[in-house]
């Protein structure tokens, strides 16, 4: 059935010759419009690949002609001045022969070749140009777009500013340590606490895009970290028998690790942990994906979800690096926070009783170890343009191919896609029901005006986003799923078709409501305080109609 056709993202916008193979598109697309067709191809790998088929199927078409000369020379004038040389008409099938057979070959080649990052790299690059020339134009909206704009460089593209700060005391660089030994209670005791509470009818929803986290803890006595990895290692995924782990082992480890998430954190608690976990379970579960992954592959994407960012102190990389602090000495000012979380999880293996990998073989336990830095080094956001480089070239190879079937024969590119399946589940908030994308919303906000909140304290200066008096949060949700958000999950959308559509249209709701509380919020303040809120679905009228 044919679906309707969505608003295409930025990616799509360009209408520089310079971006664009002159066969690229059809002749009857335009690139420059916000709705974008199948056939438009923007990542440079796949504009050669079509290129070159192009030009194979072209010098096809014309050396086939000569069979019939009719078509092309009626009166057979060439066909009898090159039969005529003998020697000139061997030499024209001999180079035709040749040159059909070296395409074959570049083409065969550029079909098989990986994906990495010799080849994405030209698409990273070419989208953080075009990610740079939106941001230039929305900067130039409004004072707040300025904001918006730094704070999407700052954290996605890693356009970060060196600043000279003072290097702060232990004590000043982090809010108080999780108490490791904060329960009394005995493990068996918390293990009968923990399933006395959770019955199946209580997390039937967890194949199930959007689960409701807030509700799970609310059932848990605040543990849904550990509650939902059990029971999705357990229930579902049958991993502590295929891999001989002790259930007791299994349980404390993901208590430890749960108490090293700091609950005074607002976000990156165990909650968003949860949630970022189930959400990697469900994208595991797309059909595309079935017998493509091998148990230790999955595995590792849940196990790293639990953990990725364990012992987070509610402060941003850049902020431990301006600020000098120790972890960012000690990693070099590199993917800081997520360095500090693979060590933390490993560390914790270490407890007693605590190690889930120790019936692991000595290959395999490195294997894993090796996935689990891969996948968490990945939730790192500057490297968020190299996801969506790798997704959206991967998408357009296999187009140009026509290979209509995820691979993923080799590590490599199975490790990117999960890789890539992380990182969309770590900025999965805004494709959630809207109920849950404000609540999520909210919470983000609340670290980001913490930390402000130290910055201004310390003198520093306060980072994008992150000052109270001047945020604005639906214009700076709106930018977030146009430049960021969007982009990555058509990609998602584009690899693992038709499945995902409804997160599509979902985020597509979402930024609706956003850009109408927007025109709200404007009209409230510019015409009366007492513009009631049915005047909201007037806001919704307007941005329909003129297209906000």
């Amino acid at each position: 059935p044919n679906t309707p056709q969505r608003r295409g993202s930025f990616l799509y916008r360009s209408n520089s010759d310079f971006e664009l193979s002159p066969k690229s598109v059809s002749r009857n697309s335009s690139v420059a419009s916000d709705q974008h067709p199948d056939d438009v191809i923007i990542t440079p790998f796949a504009q050669i690949l079509n290129s070159l088929r192009n030009v194979h199927n072209n010098f096809k078409i014309i050396t086939s002609f000569y069979g019939d000369s009719s078509k092309i020379d009626p009166c057979g004038v060439c066909e009898r001045r090159v039969k005529a040389n003998s020697v000139l008409y061997d030499l024209y099938h001999k180079l035709t022969s040749e040159t059909l057979e070296e395409l074959d070959w570049c083409l065969e080649q550029l079909e098989t070749i990986q994906t990495h990052k010799s080849v994405t790299d030209m698409a990273t690059s070419k989208f953080k140009r075009l990610l740079n020339k939106e941001l230039s134009h929305f900067a130039e909206s409004s004072k707040s777009g300025i904001q918006i704009s730094e704070y999407i460089c700052n954290t996605f593209l890693g356009n970060i500013k060196n600043l000279t700060t003072p290097i702060l005391t232990h004590e000043q660089q982090y809010k108080q340590q999780p108490n490791k030994n904060n329960s009394t209670t005995t493990i068996k005791q918390q293990q009968q606490k923990l399933f006395s509470l959770t019955s199946p009818q209580q997390l039937n929803t967890v194949d199930s895009w959007g689960m409701d986290i807030f509700k799970l803890a609310e059932l848990t006595s605040s543990r849904p970290l550990t509650t939902l990895t059990m029971h999705i290692f357990q229930q579902k995924r049958n991993l502590p028998q295929t891999f001989k782990i002790k259930e007791q082992t299994l349980h404390k480890y993901l208590t430890l690790v749960e108490n090293h998430y700091h609950k005074d954190v607002p976000y990156h608690n165990s909650l968003h942990a949860a949630d970022v976990t189930q959400s990697a379970h469900a994208l595991l579960l797309i059909p595309a994906f079935e017998n493509k992954f091998t148990e230790l592959e999955i595995f590792a994407t849940i196990f790293g979800s639990a953990i990725h960012d364990v012992d987070h102190p509610g402060v941003t990389n850049q902020y431990l690096i301006n600020t000098g602090s120790d972890l960012a000495l000690m990693y070099n000012d590199e993917s800081v926070l997520e360095n500090h979380h693979v060590a933390v999880a490993f560390k914790l293996l270490q407890e007693d009783s605590c190690d889930v990998i120790a019936t692991l073989t000595p290959k395999s336990r490195q294997l894993f170890r090796k996935m689990i830095i891969n996948i968490v080094l990945a939730t790192d956001m500057n490297k968020h343009m190299d996801h969506l480089a790798h997704l959206k070239t991967m998408v357009e190879t296999r187009k140009i191919s026509n290979n209509t079937t995820l691979g993923l024969e080799n590590y490599g590119e199975r490790i990117q896609i999960l890789q890539s399946l992380v990182h969309c589940s770590d900025l999965s908030n805004p494709t959630k029901t809207l109920s849950l994308y404000r609540k999520w919303n909210d919470l983000v906000m609340q670290e980001f005006f913490m930390q402000g909140d130290l910055e201004r304290e310390q003198g520093l200066e306060i980072s994008p986003m992150c000052d109270k008096t001047t945020a604005t949060v639906e214009k700076t949700q709106v930018g977030f799923i146009d430049y960021i958000v969007h982009p990555l999950w058509e990609a998602w959308a584009e690899l693992v078709q038709p499945y995902c559509q409804g997160i599509l249209d979902t985020l597509e709701d979402n930024r609706e409501w956003f850009v109408c509380s927007r025109v709200y919020v404007h009209l409230h303040l510019c015409f009366h305080p007492t513009f009631s809120y049915y005047c909201f679905n007037k806001c919704r009228f307007i941005v329909q109609v003129y297209q906000i």
